[in-house]
């Protein structure tokens, strides 16, 4: 594990730049304690897809802290099926004003994500949630997160539905996303996410 550690912790301080991203010390050791309990847990609950510590760095905790420019101080932040934390821990960690709801229908990973919030000192200010977002009533949020639910396009205008008024929706995708987006006649921009293609953080408002 040492090894992958410090891989990741090379690729954090090589790539920030092409983020946007400004680290410090303590936030590339509260990220790496992060990613260390996310590869022991990892093989068991599968909750990101296999990827080298470079990998897992750059396009999980980099494009998760492409949030960051969107979110006001103390902003409480959605995040929709969140899985293995992403992108929600990353800003949690960068932002110790944020406050988060974690909504992930895996009791398992809920789990683990209670271990990261602990391990990070973000418990006080979080809440997890597991359920299908589809079943939990809508919160007093600020802003609404999604990077990686399942069947994503098929319950965009769900999820529209599900987030308050006036909140800010920050969403990562391609094409497909931008189509919903169009469709539901939302006003947007679209971010490209670094060494990505197809791939943007749009960022719009319900």
């Amino acid at each position: 594990m040492a090894e992958q550690l410090e891989q990741f912790r090379e690729a954090l301080t090589a790539h920030a730049e092409d983020y946007h991203v400004a680290l410090t010390e303590a936030a590339i050791s509260q990220l790496s304690n992060y990613y260390a309990l996310l590869i022991t847990w990892n093989p068991r609950l599968h909750l990101v897809a296999p990827c080298s510590p470079a990998e897992f760095a750059t396009r999980h905790v980099l494009e998760s802290l492409m949030l960051l420019p969107h979110l006001a101080n103390n902003d409480f932040v959605a995040d929709i099926g969140t899985g293995g934390g992403l992108p929600i821990i990353p800003n949690l960690i960068l932002r110790s004003d944020l406050r988060g709801l974690l909504i992930e229908s895996s009791h398992k990973k809920s789990v683990f994500l209670r271990e990261v919030l602990r391990t990070i000192g973000a418990s006080e200010r979080t809440q997890i949630i597991s359920e299908r977002f589809q079943d939990v009533p809508a919160q007093n949020v600020n802003a609404v997160t999604c990077r990686a639910l399942d069947q994503f396009l098929q319950i965009f205008d769900r999820l529209l539905e599900w987030a308050p008024a006036n909140s800010k929706l920050l969403l990562f995708g391609g094409e497909g996303l931008k189509s919903q987006i169009e469709k539901a006649c939302l006003e947007y921009s679209a971010v490209k996410l670094p060494h990505a293609e197809r791939r943007f953080l749009f960022v719009t408002q319900r």
